[in-house]
């Protein structure tokens, strides 16, 4: 089964972070990822985070490039799991 990953608020509720632009993809497509590995790196005008996959399973494509800018809910990537 295919997973769409989104963006999801990064922070607390007072100082989540809502956009960012994509710095870097921290894994390749076809990469076989666990729950919790680290998919990307998102900047923002306060500070870098780190995006983490919501499950194991396989990178399938992106949906976001480098350089782009993303906001909560965004489509990130697709995940085969399962």
């Amino acid at each position: 089964m295919r997973i769409e990953v989104n963006l999801p608020s990064l922070g607390d509720d007072d100082d989540a972070v809502t956009k960012g632009v994509v710095a870097f993809w921290l894994q390749k497509a076809g990469a076989a990822l666990k729950a919790g590995d680290d998919l990307l790196e998102l900047t923002t005008d306060k500070a870098a985070f780190v995006v983490p996959s919501p499950e194991s399973g396989t990178l399938m494509e992106y949906r976001v490039s480098e350089g782009d800018e993303v906001t909560v809910g965004d489509v990130l990537c697709v995940l085969e799991v399962g």
